[in-house]
């Protein structure tokens, strides 16, 4: 029966999206794996493939729609020896699915079956169709699989080629592997505080622009209203001298120079940072809704400023990293986030942050957590300050304002000045970082 393509949720944030791109037409045949489409999600732009095969029906929505919200049906695929005449008269699986009237199951003829050298459809020991694709069904009878203990990740949780193919008979139900769907109810609004209508009556008479969010910024305005209502925040501020870690940095790049590495002060950061969540280990947690899960590898998210939006790119097992292997994934992972072609795993995860606003002359500032990491760490810029040395005697440094923002239901207060202490005390003897 005709099978609708849905609008995938590419992200776990995304509720809509844009259909950028279609990489095939009606009458196209194909496979599982073959592009089909391109979608702009809320962070990015992504190639989106079949997960089953057959020919391409209809197209629902036309190249450059946007605003299509996640679960539409995109595209209708028909199977072996369907025909476009089809769509329309056949239901979908779950409406396909749904109990009749006993009146009108009654009264309901059923259709000439369809010529198909595919078996014929299975049915659950309750009597329900169970909805595979033929191949999935072909598959399925040459290994002699019990298509009722396998779980589908087609669309309405149809069995395709993929969820057969590694099974052996005695094989039991398999896990669905399709995207979890952005639900309307999994964020807060959007609209915390007056609504349009009030707000545009106020300026009434006034010159302005009215300016549409993007799905980026819709993103960030939910996630970050929920970050500031739901997360107990509590700051934690340090001064750092950084005059050991310039001259340090200087000598490094003249020995790098030649192979083309310039390390700068951020990838100093990213790697104290890695290794103060090893020497803190309870601090490199996350909350998990009803419980904390806490990280052996050091993950550190390091925030991007791209138009219109940010990124939260992840360098993985960076307490492992050199200074310089740290540096060029940092350089290629703000690169592929400007142009948008970061794919999910590389800015999802992470138990921790970085925004560095140094760059921009901002002395200091408080940073909102990005859930659900347990900190996020507000740098700020590097600034001829006079302090006090040990001896009691007054000299000039080069000081950088830092600021803890920490999550209170992960880390408490005296942890998360044992994480702060040590991320100084790395960036202060930044010898101690290769040893």
């Amino acid at each position: 029966m005709p099978t609708e393509i849905l609008m995938p949720a590419l992200s776990p944030t995304m509720e809509e999206g844009t259909l950028a791109k279609w990489h095939v037409k009606e009458g196209d045949t194909v496979s599982s794996g073959d592009i089909m489409a391109e979608i702009e999600t809320d962070k990015a732009t992504m190639e989106f493939e079949a997960v089953d095969e057959g020919t391409v029906g209809k197209i629902l929505v036309a190249e450059g729609s946007e605003g299509v919200k996640v679960n539409t049906a995109i595209a209708i695929l028909l199977e072996e020896g369907e025909s476009a005449d089809d769509i329309g008269s056949t239901p979908t699986p779950a409406a396909a699915a749904a109990p009749q009237p006993a009146a009108e199951a009654a009264a309901a003829t059923p259709p000439a079956p369809a010529p198909s050298p595919a078996p014929a459809a299975p049915q659950a020991a309750d009597g329900t169709r169970i909805f595979a694709s033929p191949l999935a069904r072909r598959i399925a009878a040459d290994k002699g699989l019990d298509l009722s203990t396998v779980k589908g990740s087609g669309p309405h949780g149809r069995i395709v080629k993929a969820d057969v193919e590694g099974l052996s008979a005695s094989a039991g139900p398999t896990a669905a592997t399709k995207a979890p769907a952005a639900t309307a109810d999994a964020k807060p609004a959007l609209a915390a505080g007056p609504a349009a209508d009030a707000v545009m009556a106020m300026y009434e008479g006034r010159e302005y622009e009215e300016i549409s969010l993007n799905g980026m910024r819709k993103t960030i305005a939910a996630r970050l209203t929920e970050a500031k209502q739901s997360i107990p925040h509590f700051y934690l501020r340090r001064d750092i001298e950084l005059d050991a870690l310039l001259k340090f940095r200087g000598d490094l790049n003249k020995q790098l120079e030649a192979r083309g590495v310039k390390l700068s002060v951020n990838d100093f950061i990213i790697k104290a940072c890695a290794l103060a969540l090893q020497s803190v280990p309870d601090a490199n947690a996350v909350w998990a809704g009803d419980r904390m899960l806490k990280l052996k590898p050091s993950d550190v998210a390091v925030a991007v400023a791209i138009e219109g939006g940010l990124f939260t790119p992840v360098l993985k097992d960076a307490e492992m990293k050199s200074l310089s292997a740290l540096s060029a994934e940092m350089k290629d992972l703000a690169g592929r986030a400007r142009d948008r072609k970061l794919a999910p795993h590389e800015y999802q995860g992470g138990s921790f942050a970085i925004s560095n606003l140094g760059m921009f002359g901002i002395d200091n500032f408080d940073a909102v957590i990005n859930p659900p990491h347990g900190a996020i760490l507000a740098v700020g810029a590097g600034v001829k300050k006079p302090v006090v040395g040990a001896d009691g005697e007054l000299a000039v440094a080069t000081v950088m304002s830092v600021t803890l923002s920490v999550d209170h239901r992960v880390i408490d207060g005296a942890l998360g000045a044992q994480l702060l202490q040590a991320i100084k005390d790395n960036l202060e003897n930044p010898m101690t970082m290769l040893a």
